[in-house]
């Protein structure tokens, strides 16, 4: 399952890199004049992630954050690292994606 997530990511982006000309208003040096597709591409990479997090959590029964972090390929020993993506966790739990056991562990809901 992670594998096919991870090949639709490469999918996208080189989608997104071949659909999106590289234009700069008068030649200068900065981003795009509209912010929008940056904006949109922060939205889809959160997507993704939210997304990831749901299949481990689906593949894996009751999960703790480190051991969705390691699946995710993070540094879990740096406790800095973890820490966003519990935040991302108890987002989706907060939003009924996810429940939160008493022991601290995440599974998905039905």
């Amino acid at each position: 399952m992670l594998n096919r997530l991870a090949e639709q990511d490469r999918a996208e982006a080189e989608a997104a890199a071949t659909a999106r000309p590289d234009s700069r208003p008068g030649g200068g040096v900065g981003g795009p004049a509209d912010p929008a597709p940056q904006r949109e591409s922060r939205r889809g990479r959160a997507a993704r992630d939210y997304r990831k997090i749901l299949a481990i959590v689906r593949a894996d029964g009751p999960v703790q954050v480190r051991a969705v972090g390691e699946e995710l390929g993070l540094q879990v020993t740096v406790r800095g690292k973890l820490e966003p993506l519990r935040a991302k966790m108890t987002k989706l739990a907060d939003r009924g994606w996810l429940h939160k056991r008493g022991d601290g562990r995440f599974t998905a809901r039905s």
